[in-house]
């Protein structure tokens, strides 16, 4: 975000149904119409022309000011750049002062210009001073020409800036040192352009100097932000303290060279000498100034340098002390012309402050913002050495004391800051009582200052009600457990969420070799922002269609994907309200995109007339030229799709074949239009709230076995205050305690295990260390009313400690929902509980663990006992919380895996590079296996610009519900589905015939990072004499990654069962064949791999318990595959196989009164043809 235009620029194509339903787009065939800013307006094409839109992105407003402003002071490189040329005209002039000096003979006659010139080498008596010799020099004219000209740049360059710096107060910029002697040297020279006679005059030019290195801090410190180096700001101090030696011994040199032309007529360097020799206190004595003004100066230099130099000495020595005093207060003149925000913690770690400056200052208007922080605890040796750095000591400012004082509070200006981030120590192993601290501080800031905004971070949801008051709060938990189940059934959601609240410049990876990292970095720089219809170019022109509709022809013709909307008169943000919600000019739209609607121009372009005749259309669309489908879609406008009477003849088997109406072969689902209205009878209703047309929908498979019976209500028993009603899935009536037990029978079932339960869908078991009250959130999603009662997932807690009756009572009203008592680490409990039957394993952070005498040792027991699992059961998905997102790199950790080497080295590059994401290309990560909870607290800082985050994100992940408001689910890309061919196609599907808006897509591909630890007959030989040849992306030099010495040596194996074999021939071949038995099982055991220990290992468990092992599939390894989201892809993007698809789906109450008298056979999906594909799109 650092230059004025962004380096890309979007093209999205608009045409319209033709004769051949194509457009034929090249080079320099296009005529360029621009419109600067977002709020341009378009000229409406002609009727048969094709408009083709170009997005250019700007990072700030666009108005005069603010750009001559943004490259001259805000922008750290053209700052630079400026600062440098304003240092270069410094030394220049005084070079020219010297070489001026070199070139002057007082013996030649001074005086003023074209004035009779007089010999002033005669001496003088003692008591009298040649003055005249003083005040003219003998300058020539084309040096008089060079320094008048630096003088005007000068001039007018000091005139610009205090324009731009100007902030009410006149005076403060005209009594600053720096300006005075800007104008002492270049006002004389500007008055001899229009006075001749004084362009002899003497002009103190050696003072530009101290301007030099004034400039020349400056651009230290605007060097340490441009190139984000982390340079101490030791060398900094020293750098200066140089500068000004080097400017007294200058100013010292030259003043007394000048003065001492009335006296002994001093050279440059005897003066140099003179000075040298007094600075240093040695004082010869062999050169002395002789006159009474050359002494004066001698004088003033040496008090000037008796104040200057200790001060910069004593800096340098106690810069370290400087930053521990807890005294010092944020001026009250700074809090009155500057803008600053206040950030109060208990105890401040580099991780939690990192993350807060470089997400606080991504954004462009909070460049000028200080950060004023407030702990009660001195920094730690890493903090303050990052405090040091120019990049933040000239922006961050530490203030030990307590937001329970009012001293300390207004020491930090509260009354007057912009805001107040107040955070919890999520390492602390009492939760509660970090929250009772951050409740506290709260009170105390509100009491204080009750007009500054409050973002409040607590952990526990039952203490959240306590800060209600605040303007912005994110409870920890409650987003925690609310991802952890929608990764369960929307897989990578915790990605998904992390990607949209961070901050990204979407250029990370863009340098890698692999087209994946390339297109996910790309992706990862959408974000959500928001525009009022009226004030909009994307959307304005939808005003009084629906909402839709103005969701897919925004996407297709600028690649915005619109998600939501709120009234003006309504508080409430509606997350794909549906069709039949009409678009007004008051409306507020949200909407992903890479950047926000204020910082884009507009370029329509209309494709030119074919000048080439004789040109059919088979040719214009064939070969490497044609266009994606997503074209050939676009072009048909919001015209019905007559696809059978087109005129379109494809010439290859690549393009979209077309069914006929009644063709033998059966006619494929087509695409609708999108309508501007609504139209009741066209949108697929889905009543989710009738049980009898789901059980029609969804017949058993099963008929001899009766269906469960469930009510959809709100739960009567909620765990805390504060957490939002939602309408579930429950149970008639509720189970008693000893039922949710899942491992010992009771008196109203026999059942001990998950095997005898025979439940028919996958489970989801969660590993928590204590059932507390977020544990809710996490049932509450996977209940939902809009999930398909017979695709709801058992949910079995698996628990350290045994729950309390307040906790079960709040679950025993949910259906399959059962808990136990157990852990990760027992290899039984894990068995009990399932898992052989699970599809999702969740690992939340243990709260016992968070608090460790080295703080990233926190995550060794989860990290560890994970990596296990992960071997012990390779086809289970598990889904890990970790404390520290740096943590998440020894996820499925390969020891020896080339692949994973080189993603550690593309994270350290994107880390230099400032990248805010730089952990984002880890393989577990971008498949959404593993997250950890600070990376929301991005979601809280980004609040202060976007207000509607929080909201938005708890829409997304079903903690909150609004009526109307859609909610987030996915679908699957099967092959029946491989028709709709691209994004955009699909984009138009699911609009005109469903109404739901898709937002991304999660895709998994197959890659082979290394053999598996199954296979471990490989040739090492043959890996290690390629694996300097082959590209470590390519993933196929890759040595076996296990870690086992066994593993590592399988050669040896095969060289000694050879010589065994020699050794055998020659000795007697008479064995019993009791021998032969022994030595077959001992072969049996040595060629046994790691993979088949641990099966086995497995299954001698399962027998012990009394459980099956024909549920245990060993062999089926998934681990050969990475999966990645992309964010709100280009419509043109190709659709895979497996591909999932994240989708907003409108509210199916707001569609249930309305859509009471259509037809049951209406409420299938758009795939009727595949019953399998349907359920998985009822996700």
């Amino acid at each position: 975000m650092e230059t004025m235009l962004s380096n890309f620029h979007l093209y999205y194509y608009v045409g319209h149904k033709g004769k051949f339903g194509h457009e034929f787009l090249e080079a320099g065939q296009h005529e360029l119409t621009r419109v600067s800013g977002a709020r341009g307006v378009a000229v409406n094409p002609k009727p048969g022309k094709v408009k083709r839109v170009q997005v250019e992105f700007y990072v700030n407003e666009n108005t005069f000011k603010e750009r001559l402003k943004l490259f001259f002071i805000k922008n750290q490189r053209s700052s630079l750049r400026i600062r440098l040329f304003n240092f270069s005209l410094k030394v220049l002039t005084c070079i020219l002062y010297i070489f001026r000096v070199l070139l002057d003979d007082p013996t030649q006659g001074i005086g003023c210009w074209g004035c009779i010139k007089r010999n002033y080498s005669n001496p003088l008596p003692d008591d009298e001073i040649d003055w005249g010799s003083i005040l003219w020099v003998n300058r020539p004219l084309p040096l008089w020409g060079i320094q008048v000209t630096v003088a005007l740049i000068s001039f007018l360059e000091s005139m610009l800036l205090i324009y731009l710096s100007y902030k009410g107060n006149i005076w403060e910029q005209i009594f600053r040192v720096s300006f005075i002697l800007e104008m002492i040297n270049t006002v004389p020279f500007i008055i001899t352009i229009f006075w001749p006679p004084l362009r002899n005059l003497f002009i103190p030019v050696f003072l530009n100097c101290w301007l030099a290195k004034h400039a020349l801090e400056n651009m230290i410190n605007d060097l340490h932000r441009a190139i984000q180096r982390t340079q101490s700001a030791m060398s900094n101090q020293v750098s200066i303290l140089i500068c000004t030696l080097l400017c007294l011994v200058f100013t010292g040199t030259c003043g007394i060279q000048h003065l001492e032309r009335a006296g002994d007529k001093l050279t440059l360097f005897n003066s140099l000498y003179f000075c040298i020799v007094t600075f240093s206190t040695v004082g010869f004595g062999d050169v002395t100034p002789q006159i009474w003004p050359s002494q004066l100066l001698v004088v003033i230099m040496i008090f000037v340098a008796l104040v200057v130099l200790p001060l910069q000495f004593e800096e340098l020595v106690y810069l370290w002390m400087e930053r521990q005093k807890s005294g010092g207060n944020y001026s009250r003149h700074r809090a009155q012309t500057e803008k600053h925000v206040v950030l109060c913690v208990s105890s401040l770690k580099i991780d939690l402050l990192m993350d807060f400056l470089n997400e606080f200052y991504a954004h462009p208007r909070l460049q000028d913002y200080y950060v004023v922080i407030l702990c009660p605890t001195e920094m730690d040796l890493q903090v303050r050495r990052v405090l040091q750095i120019p990049l933040w000591s000239q922006r961050v400012i530490y203030l030990q004391g307590s937001a329970l004082k009012d001293q300390d509070l207004m020491r930090a200006k509260m009354d007057v800051a912009e805001a107040c981030f107040i955070l919890s120590s999520r390492n602390e192993v009492d939760r509660t009582a970090a929250d009772h601290q951050t409740i506290l501080r709260a009170w105390a800031v509100k009491d204080f200052a009750p007009n500054c905004p409050l973002y409040v971070q607590i952990l526990k949801p039952e203490n959240k009600f306590h800060v209600k008051f605040a303007d912005h709060v994110v409870c920890e938990e409650e987003f925690k457990y609310a991802m952890l189940a929608l990764n369960c059934i929307c897989p990578s959601t915790s990605t998904l969420i992390t990607l949209l609240v961070h901050t990204s410049r979407g250029q990370e990876g863009q340098q890698s070799p692999e087209q994946w990292q390339r297109m996910y970095g790309r992706c990862s720089g959408n974000e959500v922002y928001h525009i009022k219809l009226g004030d909009s170019k994307f959307f304005g022109e939808y005003e009084g269609k629906s909402f839709t509709y103005a969701s897919f022809h925004a996407h297709k013709k600028y690649g915005v994907c619109l998600i939501g909307a709120k009234r003006e008169d309504n508080k409430s943000i509606l997350l794909n309200p549906g069709p039949r919600y009409i678009m007004v000019n008051s409306d507020t739209c949200f909407y992903i995109n890479i950047t926000k609607e204020e910082n884009s121009a507009f370029i329509f372009k209309e494709e030119e007339k074919q000048k080439k005749k004789g040109l059919s259309s088979e040719g214009i669309f064939s070969g490497a030229s044609r266009l994606p489908v997503h074209s050939i879609i676009a072009s048909m406008g919001t015209v019905a799709m007559d696809l059978q009477n087109t005129e379109c003849h494809p010439s290859s088997g690549a393009t979209l074949s077309l069914p006929t109406e009644n063709g033998a072969g059966g006619r494929r689902p087509s695409i609708g239009p999108v309508l501007e209205i609504a139209d009741t009878a066209a949108i697929l209703p889905c009543d989710l709230l009738s049980d009898q047309s789901e059980d029609e929908a969804n017949p058993s498979d099963d008929d001899s076995l009766p269906a469960p019976e469930y009510v959809k209500g709100y739960p009567p028993n909620s765990p805390y205050i504060g957490s939002s009603p939602t309408l579930c899935h429950l149970r008639p009536v509720k189970a008693p305690f000893c039922c949710l037990r899942l491992d010992k029978g009771c008196r109203h079932n026999s059942f001990e295990d998950a095997k005898a339960y025979g439940f028919k869908n996958k489970l989801i078991i969660v590993s928590v260390e204590t059932a507390g009250n977020g544990l809710y959130n996490f049932i509450v999603p996977l209940r939902a009313y809009y999930r398909p009662r017979k695709e709801l997932n058992p949910i079995v807690l698996l628990l350290d400690n045994p729950p309390d009756n307040h906790f079960l009572e709040a679950i025993s009203c949910f259906p399959m929902v059962y808990f136990m008592v157990g852990s990760i680490d027992n290899l039984d409990n894990l068995l009990q509980c399932g898992i052989i039957y699970a599809d999702n394993l969740v690992v939340v952070d243990k709260e016992s663990t968070m608090s460790a005498e080295e703080d990233y040792m926190a995550d060794a027991k989860t990290i560890v006992n994970v990596q296990t699992m992960f071997r012990l059961f390779p086809s289970l998905s598990i889904i890990t919380e970790l404390t520290h997102p740096s943590n998440m790199r020894f996820m499925q950790f390969r020891a020896k895996d080339c692949y994973s080497l080189a993603l550690s080295k593309l994270e350290k590059k994107e880390r230099e590079k400032g990248s805010n994401l730089a952990f984002m290309f880890r393989l577990p990560f971008a498949a959404g296996r593993v997250f950890s909870i600070s990376m929301l607290d991005t979601l809280l800082y980004q609040s202060f610009v976007k207000d509607y985050m929080i909201p938005i994100a708890r829409l997304l992940l079903g903690l909150d519900t609004a009526p109307g408001s859609g909610y987030l689910c996915a679908m699957k890309i099967t092959e029946d589905d491989l028709w709709i061919r691209t994004y955009g196609r699909l984009f138009q599907k699911l609009c005109s015939s469903s109404a739901e808006i898709p937002i991304g897509i999660y895709r998994t591909e197959s890659h082979m990072f290394s053999t598996s630890e199954s296979q471990i007959s490989i040739n090492v030989e043959d890996c290690e004499d390629t694996k300097d040849m082959k590209d470590p992306w390519g993933g196929k030099c890759h040595r076996n990654s296990t870690s086992s010495d066994q593993s590592e040596h399988p050669l040896l194996r095969r060289k000694s069962r050879q010589w065994a074999r020699k050794l055998s021939r020659r000795a007697n071949r008479q064995t019993s064949k009791t021998d032969e038995k022994i030595d077959q099982q001992r072969q049996d055991l040595y060629h046994r791999s790691e993979r088949q220990e641990l099966s086995e290992l497995v299954k001698n468990r399962m027998k012990h318990l009394g459980l099956p092992t024909t549920g245990y599939d060993e062999m089926n390894d998934h681990q050969n595959t990475l999966s990645y989201i992309l964010i709100n892809p280009p419509p043109d993007i190709r659709l895979e196989l497996n591909d999932i698809v994240y989708l907003i789906r409108s509210d199916p109450l707001a569609n249930v009164q309305n859509a009471s008298h259509s037809q049951k056979s209406s409420s299938n999906r758009f795939f009727p043809s595949n019953e399998e594909a349907k359920n998985e799109t009822q996700l």
